[in-house]
């Protein structure tokens, strides 16, 4: 992705980059326990390579970036709530700190982290 020419060069950020900063400030709210694709107990499909999944997406149509996360959310969240601030975190971070415009962030509930032991 050319975001900007510089002098003498430009500058390309990787779609790999983007999705590293999603799944990073995805963490960053509170209530996410991880991001990941949720289908880690299938050993056929971590065998398989088309069962292969990356638990952030990242697509580039015409310098517009559109993202997905895959997340296991904390037992006792509100859902949506939890949602709508990932999708504005991963938002706000991959445009504050790239200057490439998200249009939307997908964000798929794939797991529910049981409650700690207390004892």
């Amino acid at each position: 992705m050319d975001v900007q020419n510089t002098i003498g060069g430009s500058l390309q950020i990787s779609t790999d980059v983007l999705a590293k900063i999603a799944r990073l400030a995805a963490l960053e709210v509170g209530g996410v326990a991880e991001v990941t694709t949720g289908n880690g107990q299938n050993v056929r499909r971590l065998l398989s390579r088309t069962g292969l999944q990356k638990p952030v997406s990242v697509s580039l149509e015409d310098g517009v970036a559109a993202v997905t996360v895959h997340l296991t959310a904390s037992y006792g969240q509100k859902i949506m709530p939890l949602c709508e601030k990932v999708q504005e975190n991963v938002k706000q971070t991959i445009q504050n700190m790239t200057g490439i415009t998200v249009s939307r962030v997908d964000v798929l509930v794939v797991g529910l982290a049981q409650p700690e032991a207390q004892d």
